[in-house]
């Protein structure tokens, strides 16, 4: 990414900071957001923005072996600067151009560390900063919310530190959280009753990823808790491994680094969450250099509906050679980029180099190059740990990816192999999907051909990934990066009467609602779940999922309540694609296409739920109109429906 920096120091300018009784504050370029730092027995600190005080007596800290940083601060210098910058990203999810204005407050204590405090217009960031001799290890770390009025808190509880972060959401008040309930996974929501407040972490390298827990019943206060670093282990299987022993520290880690940032982003409306860009403003730079070999795009997959059928397929379909010509094909004839074959391509699961003899893995690769279609494979993480030589060897096979499966957890441990992997792929060339992951953050601009993430209750679960669940992922898990949601399917059931399963599966929620989770949903690498034979029954669908960009110029949210509904318009060039779904309840929207410039007329081509969706969802209705700048569309979406277009 590209960054045109204009920094200079702040006296009385944009922001104040000011030291009495050992209080220092800095404000937010427009002023809206004011976080206050108090220095006694530690380090606490209050936000407050656009008038209503959110969080009060906050307190952070890191552990460490011998002493803790924040314990009794001892404060050396202070400096208050402003930032502003232009950032390109290399994959832009949500704009081409980035906006990064923040006040930076930088905080040097004695003792060898300091806390970085960057105050946004939309929210506040803090992390440590050590120069210490020497490795260093990390007990834990003191990170403490303290919401000044109870509020409702969205939340994903997995039942330990071992997780495929695939929970449903649960919706909880936080004077109810208690101790011994089950912890949080990040991100978490704040649902306040003005404003709202995403929580989550960001620059995660060498470093145990954070859970929250309750402080107490009534005390409306979470912390961070981190899993132990593993120190003995063996294997289970051929995707999993059993903890032998563990250290009793999170992290053992090099003394002079940054930390992971801990960020809150702070909406006055709910459209704000799905808009926003702090992940793109907080992210480390890019360490591979040259970034044109990485293609993002589509792929086929066959792991869901991987049997083709109908009066085109002569040959015997399973996984075979002419099976994933087939897919080949098909890609090749819809400018798919890629193809990700899934489990059963290699003889064994623990041996990536001998290859299922009725594929003819190479010859595919062939045939599939000379289509200009990409191979992605498919392998547990166990079998990448023993065999870091496999990605060398796939890129002299012309192999373009792996997707890496079942890691389940985020101690110090796996965060490197997460690393690891996306270092040794770029070397040569590889993309990566990483499946059972814990939730992105800044790996993929650290290392841009790290494509997506899973970590989220997908198309893969079947008739579990239930709209009245999938509402909250605009706001929640793709708010804080791309998510691999496997979306696309074109057998399509209200949740009631769903019914499916490999290698016939269908998707909860109406045709017109499984289209437009494709332009909703954010991924570099987005899925296309269903079998070609189903997509060639509705080639109206078809070539409607096929055209639509996974990498956007612009972004802007039309309607939004979170766990409600959402409706969002994206820009690719002169081309604007709509995305609309709800929950459980119909809806009716009326929208708006002032985001059209004037006096140009536009056609827009919609799919909306037909008559009969909110029996049969496979119902749908399309339909082509003239519009333009002023053109307000009227939006019915039935329950667990949807509504989606574009316009060109």
């Amino acid at each position: 990414m590209r960054r045109d920096i204009l920094c200079c120091i702040l006296l009385l300018l944009c922001g104040t900071i000011v030291y009495a009784q050992k209080q220092i504050s800095a404000a937010s370029p427009d002023g809206q957001i004011r976080v206050t730092i108090s220095l006694s027995d530690r380090i606490y600190y209050d936000v407050e923005s656009h008038g209503e005080k959110l969080f009060g007596e906050c307190h952070i800290g890191l552990t460490l072996r011998n002493r803790t940083l924040g314990e009794k601060p001892v404060l050396k210098s202070r400096k208050l600067t402003a930032v502003s910058e232009t950032i390109t990203p290399v994959h832009p999810l949500k704009s081409s151009r980035v906006e990064n204005r923040y006040t930076l407050l930088t905080l040097a204590f004695a003792g060898g560390y300091k806390v970085e405090w960057r105050v946004y217009d939309d929210g506040v960031a803090y992390r440590f900063v050590t120069s210490l001799r020497g490795d260093i290890e990390v007990m834990g770390e003191d990170g403490t919310w303290r919401l000044e009025s109870p509020c409702k808190l969205v939340l994903q509880q997995p039942g330990g530190f071992k997780t495929s972060c695939e929970e449903f959401y649960s919706v909880v008040s936080s004077s109810e959280w208690k101790a011994g309930d089950r912890m949080s996974e990040l991100p978490i929501l704040v649902m306040g009753e003005r404003q709202k407040v995403l929580i989550s972490e960001f620059d995660l390298f060498d470093y145990a990823g954070a859970f929250l827990r309750p402080c107490g019943e009534g005390t409306n206060a979470f912390s961070i808790i981190q899993p132990r670093t593993p120190l003995e282990y063996e294997d289970q299987g051929d995707r999993s491994q059993k903890i032998l022993k563990e250290a009793d520290y999170v992290a053992r880690t090099r003394g002079t680094r940054s930390f992971p940032w801990r960020y809150m982003l702070i909406t006055q409306s709910d459209g704000q969450l799905v808009e926003n860009t702090m992940p793109v403003r907080l992210a480390p730079a890019n360490v591979i250099g040259n970034t044109d070999w990485i293609k993002t795009g589509h792929t086929c997959w066959d792991w869901l509906n991987g049997i083709p059928y109908g009066p085109d397929v002569t040959f015997k379909s399973g996984i075979n050679l002419d099976t994933y010509k087939y897919f080949v094909d098909f890609a090749a004839r819809n400018g798919i980029e890629y193809m990700l074959m899934d489990e059963g391509w290699a003889l064994d699961t623990r041996d990536p180099f001998r290859t299922n003899p009725e594929v003819h893995l190479p010859e595919l690769i062939a045939y599939a190059a000379g289509k200009g279609v990409g191979i992605i494979v498919w392998l547990p993480w166990l079998t990448v740990e023993h065999h870091m030589d496999l990605f060398g060897k796939f890129a002299e096979w012309g192999i373009r990816g792996v997707k890496i499966d079942f890691m389940d957890r985020q101690d110090q441990w796996m965060v490197n192999f997460y690393e690891r992997c996306a270092r040794e792929a770029a070397k040569h060339h590889l993309v990566i999907d990483f499946h059972g992951a814990f939730h992105p953050s800044g790996l993929d601009y650290k290392y841009p051909n790290v494509l997506t993430y899973e970590g989220v209750r997908g198309m893969e679960m079947n008739g579990s990934c239930r709209p009245d669940n999938s509402i909250w992922l605009p706001f929640i898990r793709n708010a804080v990066g791309p998510m691999d949601y496997t979306p696309g399917s074109m057998l399509n059931y209200q949740p009631e009467r769903h019914h499916g399963n490999r290698p016939i599966c269908s998707g909860v929620g109406t045709k017109a609602y499984n289209m437009a989770v494709c332009v909703l949903f954010e991924s570099n690498l987005q899925m296309l779940m269903d079998n070609p034979c189903r997509y060639d029954q509705w080639p109206d669908c078809r070539d409607f999922l096929t055209g639509i960009p996974v990498n956007w110029d612009e972004t802007r949210v039309l309607a939004a309540q979170a766990g409600e509904y959402c409706v969002v318009a994206k820009r690719k060039g002169d081309k604007w694609f709509v995305g609309g779904i709800t929950n459980s309840k119909p809806r009716d929207l009326h929208i708006k296409l002032d985001f059209l410039p004037d006096g140009k007329q536009y056609n827009m081509v919609s799919f909306a739920d037909g008559a009969n969706a909110h029996i049969i969802a496979m119902d749908y209705l399309r339909q082509e109109s003239r519009v333009g700048s002023t053109t307000v569309v009227p939006v019915h979406m039935t329950r667990n429906g949807g509504w989606c277009c574009v316009i060109k």
